[in-house]
């Protein structure tokens, strides 16, 4: 591998480079959100309507467990390419497709099984191409620039949330919602896969691949087992608290609309979100500090848990969601920044980002996991909801035992 292709990169990335990656993390995360939060909770009503619950959780950690697959494997396969189209955009293409087949098939899905596989479908292909954009950011974004970049993405993330959640909800049906996720993803992920930014690996170079190479030793490396952890952590409280929100809307809170309630949520989130998730990468970048953001911010996110649980009420949920944004907003852009700055090996940095979607996507399998016991036979929504902040708060104080960022 050439030292050009794995060297720490040191120019600023343009301005143009940046807004075209968040334009297709707004794609990619529509895709995904859109049937997380609302497509695939109705779609599981109108198959299974008495057990409307166990499907959901089943098909979402069917799925999650694919993703959890996916991501480290397409991460290690992008950074061994040699094609001279580059490492990273032609796995953005060939899992972006994927992903479009892959709704298209939910689309149509007659009954639980189709949908399962569907879903496992577009979460392994999705992902492929989340292991090869995400991968691009240390290829090509100094450590100066990584908590800007991170906080853009972030805004990708975000506003892919509440499309996801409008296109989901309006669209006119189940399948319109998944099919317009679908073409969505195709329209605004095609700026970012014109660019030219892309490292080329010679094929005399290219490092063999085992199943060994998946395993990274948090003993030898344990800024990134505690890093890993902590984001496991904060994303389980998260997945914990979001996986029955629909539910929660139509029978504790009792919304007309459930599904519309999911989008002003959403929408809610996303603005107070959108309000800290630049400035604070921004500020983290002067700072050059990381944890303490992530810290209070895991902090300010168990508190939104335990408003759901024990205000539970509109007012309640829409205070929730705004308290919920401002915290994940810093979340989101300093964490991004930590994870690419504990990483192992620079010629690994797909593979290694990989891992630590892991802990994005194992949350999801467990969630469901944790929630559906306790939502049906242990307390119901107000220890879901508890529980969801106490898993918060301890990954907020473990993110201190990361000792190579400050």
């Amino acid at each position: 591998m050439t030292a050009e292709t794995i060297a720490e990169p040191t120019v600023p990335v343009p301005a143009r480079w940046t807004a075209f990656i968040s334009l297709a993390s707004l794609g990619l995360f529509t895709a995904f959100y859109g049937p997380i939060q609302v497509l695939l909770a109705v779609q599981a009503k109108a198959l299974a309507p008495d057990s409307k619950e166990i499907v959901l959780a089943v098909v979402s950690g069917l799925g999650a467990a694919f993703s959890a697959v996916a991501n480290p494997l397409f991460g290690a396969i992008s950074d061994r390419t040699t094609w001279r189209a580059g490492r990273r955009r032609p796995w953005m293409v060939i899992g972006g497709l994927g992903g479009v087949a892959s709704l298209a098939v939910l689309a149509g899905a007659p009954n639980i099984a189709v949908m399962i596989i569907g879903w496992c479908a577009a979460q392994f292909t999705l992902n492929a191409m989340q292991a090869a954009m995400f991968a691009a950011v240390p290829d090509q974004v100094p450590h100066r620039q990584r908590g800007m970049v991170g906080g853009w993405l972030g805004v990708g993330q975000t506003l892919g949330i509440v499309v996801g959640s409008l296109l989901a909800a309006e669209a006119g049906g189940i399948a319109a919602g998944y099919l317009v996720c679908a073409g969505f993803l195709v329209i605004t992920s095609i700026p970012f896969l014109l660019t030219r930014r892309d490292t080329v690996l010679e094929p005399t170079e290219r490092p063999r691949l085992s199943i060994r190479d998946f395993w990274i030793s948090p003993r030898r490396y344990p800024d990134f087992g505690w890093a890993w952890l902590t984001r496991f952590l904060l994303n389980l409280s998260n997945s914990i608290a979001i996986v029955y929100l629909l539910y929660f809307l139509q029978d504790v809170v009792g919304y007309d609309d459930p599904e519309g309630g999911v989008f002003i949520l959403t929408a809610v989130y996303a603005v107070t979100l959108l309000s800290t998730v630049v400035t604070t990468g921004v500020w983290s970048d002067r700072a050059s500090r990381r944890k303490v953001f992530v810290c209070w911010s895991g902090i300010v996110m168990s508190a939104a848990a335990l408003l759901l649980g024990f205000w539970p009420t509109w007012t309640g949920a829409l205070v929730s969601a705004a308290v919920l944004g401002l915290g994940f907003g810093v979340y989101l852009s300093v964490d991004f920044a930590l994870m690419t700055e504990v990483l192992p090996a620079a010629g690994d940095r797909g593979k290694d980002l990989g891992v630590i979607n892991i802990a994005n996507s194992l949350p999801q399998v467990i969630a469901p996991v944790i929630a559906a016991p306790i939502v049906t036979y242990l307390g119901g929504y107000p220890v879901l909801y508890t529980v969801s902040a106490i898993v918060g708060v301890a990954g907020s104080v473990l993110v201190f035992r990361i000792r190579s960022v400050d």
